[in-house]
């Protein structure tokens, strides 16, 4: 029942943000559908400095989860003649630069129009500009890790871990785990991997203990730029990024 109610639902995407003027809906984008997953309510007005900071620390708190998780392409909408998303993001780059510098960043995207239901969710999301805006910032977000991975098919120092069969993977990510913050692990997969594969409730597996145990995963169209890089890889990658503590 599991795998059916997965399949139904496809992969993670994205996360939309529906700004408004008192509360924003966040949603989860996946190949399929998308989901409501949390709606937030500003406690105050917008020109209330100390009550917009906190609404915007909380949006961020909120989103943290299904970054962890892998998912770094972010929407934001909001209404036509406002200025929430500008807004949003102006406090992002002030106080969390993390999130927008570095190989590991997110990737924020803007547009304009309502997303707090799911009538106006569904109006915004049949648009072209909508779709452009997927397709442009999931790129991006993908490109970034092939630029890692890049980086270590290219070195040679011991800390180096790149590997690409299942078996393999498998025995990294299920096996006994070192408590390390300052490592970070990445599996990344093409779609067509996965749908192609005769290994799929392993797959599935590995990808749920994988986003359980704080790996970062992702699966990418194969038709994009990093899909075509990870196919000629053999479709299905982990590799291990130790990083500095911020």
């Amino acid at each position: 029942m599991k795998q059916k109610r997965r399949y139904r639902r496809g992969y993670p995407v994205a996360i939309l943000a529906g700004l408004e003027d008192n509360r924003v809906v966040l949603w989860k984008i996946f190949s399929k559908v998308i989901k409501p997953e949390k709606t937030l309510w500003l406690d105050g007005t917008r020109n209330n400095t100390k009550a917009l900071y906190n609404f915007h620390e909380s949006i961020v708190k909120a989103l943290r989860p299904t970054l962890n998780e892998g998912v770094r392409s972010i929407i934001l909408a909001s209404p036509t003649r406002t200025n929430h998303a500008q807004t949003f993001t102006d406090h992002i780059r002030r106080h969390h630069v993390w999130l927008v510098q570095g190989q590991n960043k997110a990737i924020f995207s803007e547009i304009t129009g309502p997303a707090s239901t799911l009538s106006e969710v569904a109006t915004l999301t049949k648009t072209p500009r909508f779709h452009q805006l997927i397709y442009e910032t999931t790129s991006e977000e993908t490109e970034n890790f092939i630029d890692m991975l890049e980086k270590h098919l290219n070195a040679s120092n011991q800390d180096t871990v790149v590997l690409y069969s299942l078996d393999e993977i498998e025995k990294r990510i299920l096996g006994p785990r070192k408590s390390d913050r300052h490592i970070h692990e990445y599996l990344i997969l093409t779609d067509k991997y996965l749908s192609d594969s005769r290994e799929k409730n392993r797959i599935h597996r590995l990808m749920q203990i994988a986003t359980n145990r704080n790996v970062k995963t992702r699966i990418v169209d194969v038709e994009s730029t990093a899909g075509r890089r990870l196919t000629q890889l053999g479709g299905m990658v982990c590799f291990v990024q130790p990083t500095r503590a911020r």
